[in-house]
């Protein structure tokens, strides 16, 4: 199988990147994980505008990402699910992608093209903290599809 996370995101070094790495490394006896972090000058002009200039952005900057795969968008106003039903999305598939957006969420016509839209909770959290829940997410949901012990 193979996941791809792609966020809004500025390339950098970050406090969490061994976090990240010893995810993916968990993660890798199921599936491949390819981390994909954009941010452009169109987004920082964006930000400088309004949040609707930034969701539009965000949106230009993301929809050649958009595949005939199953794509889950991370969204504050998308469904909360528990582990068990995070499991679900990752069943079957060959390949996945998620978007994890900027400071401003997604426009709703890119939330129309996925094939769910779910939300991490009702907290605000940054990205980076979304992406280490995220990767620790897929890791549960791959030992739930296994009977792994990690989940209990």
């Amino acid at each position: 199988m193979n996941i791809e996370i792609v966020s809004i995101a500025k390339k950098e070094r970050s406090t969490y990147d061994p976090l990240y790495k010893e995810l993916i490394k968990m993660i890798s006896r199921f599936a491949k994980v390819d981390d994909t972090e954009l941010f452009n000058k169109d987004v920082t002009k964006a930000h400088t505008i309004s949040p609707e200039a930034s969701k539009q952005a965000y949106s230009k900057l993301l929809e050649p990402y958009i595949s005939k795969g199953f794509n889950v968008i991370l969204h504050p106003d998308g469904k909360i699910i528990d582990s068990y039903e995070f499991s679900k999305l990752l069943d079957g598939k060959i390949a996945i992608k998620f978007f994890i957006g900027g400071a401003y969420g997604f426009e709703n016509e890119f939330l129309k093209k996925s094939d769910a839209v779910i939300s991490l909770g009702n907290i605000t959290m940054s990205h980076k903290i979304a992406k280490a829940v995220l990767l620790e997410q897929i890791y549960r949901g791959f030992s739930i599809l296994s009977n792994h012990p990690y989940h209990k």
